[in-house]
């Protein structure tokens, strides 16, 4: 019989298929750790464990390969990604709970009102601003193997520390404080996170970038994993932004994706390590960019991206708006193109085909010169003017196209990183 966890009637419905949540690593780490808690303090074995998650969805997860020793259990979580493309999904995120004294575990609380009673009860389920401080600090957590490490400043852990997040740490220490109050542990308890084949899989991730090493990282803000979810995508923009600015950069240096970053390696005197991939969110990186004071960003893209980006359309993805032919053929116009050629762009299907076209016609340069003014103007619209932004665009086929009037000021500032 399939195990149920608690999901079954959860999905989103998404170019007409229906996809099914799933749930974090942050999500497997905390309910591994209840599970093995529970085996160390009650005795018995159990092979399946309720979990709250911070969305407020109560999940019955199935605890796997359990192993006791002496004065410790260790049980896993198999990751369920749901129906999101996701580097981590079926991974075994394991916990280990182990009895580490028996000094005084309670801290001193504030007294537990009747009034306190019900606003727990109201809310069910943890935030990103919960107040770490109600968690005992007598249960000490940890990342073992396959869990990175952070080597570098601006991410929610010190150098040095196991890179679990800020909410799935608090959802473990939540639900291993709740089991030692079932069973009035008065010793202290030590949490290891560990998962054998995270090492390998974080190679597939943003963690290297991150300069996080050794393994996957502990994530999740509300525990459950919606599938091909844009915000996800975008925090992880965010991370790297915030990583950025830590290591004193003000001038940044994004790219949309692999052709962009491509290009900078290969075409471009700038510091290619240092570029931050921003995919399809044009404009959720300048608004971040400009709430986190950067000073400018320079934009290295190639057409079939930009060209959307010279209509005012700040998410690039072909779901969210196309307008490429529109866009070049407007401009081609304003560049003295003939009905001919309008008519002959509106009919590509391909940015470098319709190059072509204006190639052919001569009027490829002076068209170029409209659309990076274009583009210039609503990246600048986008920020209120209120950061320095520019673009450098090209194409596989034809190369370097042009670059907006704020590129030039931008380059020689990112010369000086």
């Amino acid at each position: 019989m399939e195990h149920k966890t608690g999901l079954e009637d959860y999905y989103i419905i998404k170019n007409n298929k229906k996809l099914r949540f799933g749930y974090t690593t942050g999500t497997c780490a905390a309910a591994a750790a209840k599970g093995a808690a529970e085996m160390l303090l009650g005795g018995s074995e159990i092979r399946e464990i309720p979990i709250m998650t911070p969305k407020g969805i109560l999940l019955n997860l199935e605890l796997l390969d359990i192993q006791r020793e002496d004065n410790a259990v260790s049980c896993a979580v198999r990751k369920d990604a749901g129906d999101d493309p996701d580097t981590t999904d079926g991974l075994l995120i394991y916990a280990r709970a182990e009895k580490t004294d028996a000094g005084e575990w309670k801290k001193q609380r504030e007294p537990v009102t009747e009034e306190k009673k019900e606003e727990e009860k109201r809310s069910s389920c943890l935030n990103e601003d919960m107040e770490f401080s109600k968690i005992v600090p007598q249960i000490d957590l940890e990342g073992g193997v396959g869990v990175g490490r952070v080597t570098k400043p601006g991410l929610s852990q010190k150098i040095g520390e196991a890179a679990i997040n800020p909410v799935p740490k608090a959802m473990i220490l939540k639900a291993v404080e709740e089991t030692a109050d079932k069973y009035h542990y008065e010793g202290r308890m030590k949490i290891t996170v560990f998962v054998p084949e995270g090492e390998k899989i974080a190679q597939k991730t943003f963690n290297p970038r991150l300069g996080i090493q050794g393994g996957i990282s502990i994530l999740g803000t509300s525990g459950i994993v919606e599938p091909m979810s844009e915000t996800a995508l975008i925090e992880s923009i965010r991370v790297e932004m915030s990583q950025k600015r830590a290591e004193g950069m003000e001038y940044l240096l994004v790219t949309p994706g692999n052709y962009g970053a491509d290009y900078l390696r290969e075409h471009m005197d700038l510091p290619f390590e240092k570029n931050i991939k921003c995919s399809n969110y044009v404009g959720e990186t300048i608004d971040m960019a400009v709430n986190m004071g950067v000073k400018g960003i320079l934009f290295v893209a190639h057409i079939g991206k930009f060209v959307k980006v010279a209509s005012g359309i700040m998410n690039t993805h072909s779901h969210s708006a196309d307008a490429r032919m529109e866009t070049l053929c407007a401009n081609a116009v304003r560049a003295g193109g003939s009905l001919t050629c309008a008519k002959e762009i509106l009919d590509c299907n391909t940015t470098d085909e319709a190059l072509a076209v204006l190639k052919k016609h001569g009027i490829l340069e002076e068209t170029m010169k409209h659309l990076m003014e274009r583009i210039q103007f609503y990246l600048d619209h986008r920020s209120y003017q209120q950061i320095l932004l520019g673009a450098v665009v090209f194409s596989n086929e034809f190369g370097y196209l042009g670059q907006t009037e704020s590129a030039a000021e931008l380059i020689e500032k990112l010369h000086r990183i």
